[in-house]
């Protein structure tokens, strides 16, 4: 059997580890039989201190400091100011990566983390490693320097625009595969109608929801977004009649808004939830997602054909998934907890066919096999072998 490594790091709300989970379970699935598959995450677990805490300073920075992850998003895009950076980098955590590499043997390596190859390549090379390496980049549109290394095998871009961003970094087009972005397989199978899912879930069978969630870590406005959606819902709705809507809250792991929003008297039929394993089964319940602009739920919305209201964005990494969006007309973009309960009333309310519209133009742009699709390519690279 063939053995894969996938090389992660975890920071925020888990994006490139869920990423990686994908890419692990669809070889689990389809490829059963001829590999073995491991996922490292190479800076928390190897690199020494302090540089293996900087990814648990990711949320810190996102929300508490915004303006510093912004510059330091944006040096990083000059490649005169990256490439020696990461060389050093990769000069001084030589013996760490090669610690993370030996123990697996890999007959390829994959990585679904910006700041991996920079650092794996020079190292592989100086192992004589003459492994193929496979780029798999997880953010949608607009996308770092650092993503595109011309030592790979294979990059995979999940959008045109990171295609022509490729192609400007140096990468030749024989090295480029566009497929999506991988996304856990259960996105790619038919869940059933939404009203027996929502009974399976206890949610109101009948009744529209709206889907509200915080990434992992639960960050932003989540509950102040979740009390005006109810309370506009609820002031819809004829008296003695149906709810105009419900709601359905996942705060990640954030403990304290969990309990704040359980403790809550919702005036609209309400689930609050904290950190779910299946969040495709929440997202095939409802009818539409209120997120920030995170690249993975942005992919796993469309791929089940759910329209996304944004409601925020991290500046650098995620600024090009808003006009992705809206251009492909599958959500809107407000920030105002009001505005953003006034916009899901009218969906499900007299606004319904624009709803069902988006859900259409969701459902042909999202790419649920992505995953699937990906994994195939990579398994064609060692037949070869």
């Amino acid at each position: 059997m063939k053995r894969i490594l996938i090389l992660m790091t975890d920071e925020g709300g888990g994006g490139h580890r869920a990423s990686a989970a994908a890419l692990r379970d669809a070889f689990l699935e389809r490829h059963t039989d001829q590999f073995v598959v491991s996922m490292v995450d190479l800076w928390s677990e190897y690199a020494p201190p302090p540089l293996n805490r900087v990814p648990k300073g990711y949320r810190f920075l996102v929300n508490d400091v915004p303006w510093l992850y912004r510059f330091m998003y944006e040096v990083g895009e000059n490649p005169q100011l990256v490439e020696p950076v990461m060389n050093a980098a990769a000069r001084f955590l030589r013996p760490f990566v090669s610690r993370a590499i030996r123990p697996h043997n890999p007959d390829l390596i994959v990585s679904v983390h910006p700041l991996v190859q920079g650092v794996t390549l020079p190292v592989l090379a100086r192992m004589k490693r003459t492994v193929p390496f496979v780029t798999v980049v997880t953010d949608l549109v607009t996308m770092s320097p650092v993503w595109f290394d011309r030592r790979v095998t294979l990059c995979c871009v999940p959008s045109e625009e990171g295609y022509r961003l490729a192609l400007r970094a140096g990468l030749r087009p024989e090295q480029l595969r566009q497929f999506g972005l991988p996304i856990r397989p259960e996105f790619s199978r038919l869940l059933g109608p939404k009203a027996e899912i929502r009974r399976a879930l206890g949610m109101a069978p009948e009744v529209p929801a709206a889907l509200i969630v915080s990434g992992g870590e639960g960050m932003g406005q989540v509950g102040s977004i979740a009390r005006a959606v109810a309370a506009r819902l609820a002031a819809a709705a004829p008296e003695g009649a149906q709810p105009a809507g419900q709601v359905v809250v996942v705060c990640g792991r954030n403990q304290e808004l969990q309990d704040e929003l359980q403790a809550y008297r919702w005036p609209v039929p309400a689930v609050v939830k904290g950190f779910v394993e299946d969040i495709w089964n929440w997202m095939a319940a409802c009818d539409c997602i209120i997120t920030k602009a995170g690249p993975g739920t942005i992919a796993e919305a469309l791929a089940l054909g759910l329209p996304v209201l944004l409601s925020g964005y991290i500046p650098g990494q995620e600024t090009g998934n808003v006009p992705y969006v809206l251009k492909h007309g599958v959500g809107v973009y407000a920030e105002d907890p009001w505005q953003i309960a006034e916009v899901v009333a009218g969906w499900f309310g007299p606004q319904r066919k624009i709803l069902e519209s988006m859900a259409a133009r969701a459902r042909q742009l999202g790419r649920p096999e992505a995953a699937f699709e990906i994994v195939r390519e990579i398994a064609s690279l060692l037949a070869t072998e």
